[in-house]
């Protein structure tokens, strides 16, 4: 006994190619269309309720609730609800939380501040976020800065000088850290005898006889003990390095294996000099912003 399998006939749009290829007409799923309407639904709330098209200079301000803040210049805004405005209004939340806070660490000094846990721990946190923001981008985020641009701050070795006053000074006016180049003034002979002193400064074997020269112009025609004193240990006043400490922030002599290339470095540092500015915050940053930082880099030398 046979049996006939029903042919199952489906919609075409009624479009055939090359005789035998039609275009079917299948319906979309009844899931996928009631997603859809409720996407259209949505869009039409959303265009009510919230700033959504450009009209000219202006925008369709929807109906939620305005948003009125205080700017960080003590100005009050209202403005139509949008992300930016809902910032502003949640900082100036947390603004006013802060202010008693911040209140305290301004009436304070700073060893009140290192012997309070409260005021230590919210002013850590604070300029973390703001030596993130404002100091990052040339001392890296550990402080640990750059060789040759930006020094290290968390090494304990000062420039300018590491108490909570010297460090809070360097922040709230700046630096310019320079040294003049010495290729036009000694010569070739001359920087090389320089630069063997130099590496005997900082405790390496070192060729003697041309350290003694070296040591001689240092001292005398060269005039560097002016600046890092006869000792070679620098001086806060004027920001110059201390050669006998082994830390280095322009000549990369820890990165050199060779005595010759240690040597090279310091050379072409003497040869070439020094020139960095380091900008001055007062003015963009509130005094207590200055202070907390000041407290936060201190600590990041491990607070000696």
């Amino acid at each position: 006994m046979s049996s006939e399998k029903k042919k199952q006939t489906v919609q075409t749009t009624g479009h055939a190619w090359d005789g035998d290829i039609q275009e079917f007409n299948n319906p979309l799923p009844n899931w996928w269309l009631w997603g859809f309407y409720a996407t259209v639904v949505f869009a039409v709330i959303y265009w009510i309720l919230f700033p959504t098209f450009p009209i000219g200079n202006t925008y369709t301000k929807g109906i939620m609730n305005d948003i009125t803040y205080t700017t960080a210049d003590g100005k009050e805004k209202t403005s139509h609800w949008t992300t930016r405005a809902l910032l502003m209004k949640e900082m100036q939340e947390a603004r006013e939380k802060q202010k008693p806070f911040i209140d305290k660490i301004n009436k304070s000094s700073y060893k009140q501040i290192a012997t309070s846990k409260e005021q230590s721990a919210f002013a850590y946190s604070a300029a973390k976020v703001l030596f993130a923001d404002n100091c990052a981008g040339c001392h890296q985020t550990g402080g640990a800065g750059v060789m040759g641009m930006y020094p290290n701050l968390a090494d304990d070795a000062w420039l300018w000088g590491g108490s909570y006053e010297q460090i809070e000074a360097s922040i709230s006016k700046g630096r310019k850290g320079s040294m003049p180049g010495f290729k036009t003034r000694l010569s070739n002979a001359e920087l090389n005898q320089v630069s063997e002193y130099v590496l005997k400064l900082s405790g390496h074997k070192v060729n003697a006889a041309q350290a003694i020269k070296g040591k001689a112009i240092f001292e005398g025609t060269g005039g560097c003990a002016a600046c890092h004193t006869s000792a070679g240990t620098g001086q806060f006043a004027m920001g110059s390095a201390n050669l006998t400490d082994k830390i280095w922030t322009v000549a990369n002599v820890p990165a050199a294996a060779a005595i010759s290339d240690k040597r090279a470095a310091i050379r072409k540092v003497i040869a070439s000099g020094i020139n960095r500015d380091m900008p001055a915050w007062n003015g963009r940053l509130t005094d207590a912003d200055i202070k907390m930082l000041s407290f936060y880099v201190h600590q990041l030398s491990g607070g000696k």
